[in-house]
């Protein structure tokens, strides 16, 4: 802000006030648009510093963040006393609990899994006191169980397990007479 007051002239009023004084000047029913407000402060004041159209870009959007001036349509306008006030994006935050006066609240839980203790001892591998490991089981040999005989396999119906192969058309020779 320092640079501000050492770039413009000792004469020339503070930029909020210059913008206020040319908006209610131009006194436009939808508003008054940056380049109106421009030439009116260039034509009141005179000679401007020389970054001016940055610094009054800088000073209109300070006065409509802080609500001083509506923008609305491409225009800056004053707002309406009358009119409630703009709700922010987002949802609007959850009322608080009125807590009685003397109540000690304790900080809210931190968000996340707690970091273990450096000093704790190893647990062991064992899933939550079910007494199983974790994971898929390991696969039994099969040396373990006997080997199939030929008596015990099913009666065959006479044809091969799985699909069949495609069958493949048979090619004819095609003479070429020229």
């Amino acid at each position: 802000m320092a640079t501000e007051e050492v770039n413009k002239p000792p004469s020339l009023p503070p930029y909020p006030e210059m913008i206020m004084k040319a908006v209610e000047a131009l006194n436009d029913q939808n508003g008054s648009n940056k380049s109106a407000i421009a030439s009116y402060i260039e034509s009141t004041y005179g000679e401007l510093p020389a970054g001016h159209t940055a610094l009054l870009t800088h000073h209109l959007h300070k006065m409509k963040e802080s609500g001083e001036l509506v923008f609305l349509k491409n225009n800056y306008m004053k707002p309406d006393p009358s009119a409630p006030p703009k709700r922010g994006r987002g949802r609007p935050p959850k009322p608080k609990a009125h807590v009685p006066p003397g109540t000690v609240v304790s900080p809210p839980r931190p968000r996340g899994r707690p970091p273990k203790d450096p000093n704790a001892p190893p647990s062991a591998k064992v899933s939550s006191g079910s007494g199983r490991p974790r994971g898929r089981p390991k696969k039994i040999a099969r040396s373990v169980l006997p080997p199939p005989s030929a008596e015990a396999a099913p009666a065959s119906s006479g044809r091969p397990r799985g699909r069949p192969p495609k069958v493949k058309p048979q090619l004819t020779e095609v003479s070429v007479e020229s």
